[in-house]
């Protein structure tokens, strides 16, 4: 599948007339801001949390703190309830979720409960037919070029939902 552009999903939720919210990790609020760049994204982007510490994932989303304990954040079940929580927060009709290891150096914990090396993460989006998570890997890119390959991994995965392929 060709890269999706935030251009093209801004114009296809203001054409559904639907909205979109992010909770961001790893990516630090790069999604959100890829969608807030585009002329008129206002009209359907409700916001973006960073939480990129444990402690705001549980705290401030409401991710599952025993779920965080036992599998870490970089995690697809963290993914989905980090989009979940930030439709519910931020009242989005789809909410996009990044967690993942950026590196240089593995993070704690993760699906297989060991360290996650960098370049290994999950994206999810939550919207009115459930939740959607997928996972990405690109080993060998560097801090920035993860974090750009986890954003257009959270742009195809929303492009795939709203075009009901995902």
């Amino acid at each position: 599948m060709s890269a999706v552009d935030a251009a093209s999903l801004i114009a296809r939720l203001v054409e559904r007339g639907d909205t979109v919210a992010t909770a961001e990790s790893l990516t630090g609020g790069l999604v959100c801001a890829a969608l807030t760049a585009v002329p008129g994204a206002s009209a359907v982007v409700r916001g973006g949390i960073i939480s990129y510490a444990v402690s705001v994932k549980a705290d401030v989303l409401g991710v599952d703190a025993g779920l965080l304990a036992r599998r870490g954040a970089v995690d697809p079940a963290v993914a989905a309830q980090m989009a979940i929580e930030a439709r519910r927060l931020l009242g989005s009709d789809y909410a996009v979720a990044t967690t993942g290891s950026a590196g240089p150096d593995p993070a704690p914990g993760g699906s297989h409960s060991g360290p996650v090396a960098p370049g290994r993460g999950f994206v999810a989006v939550a919207g009115p037919e459930g939740e959607v998570v997928s996972g990405f890997a690109c080993e060998g890119e560097d801090r920035d070029g993860v974090r750009r390959h986890a954003v257009q991994a959270a742009l195809n995965l929303l492009g795939r939902v709203l075009a009901g392929t995902d």
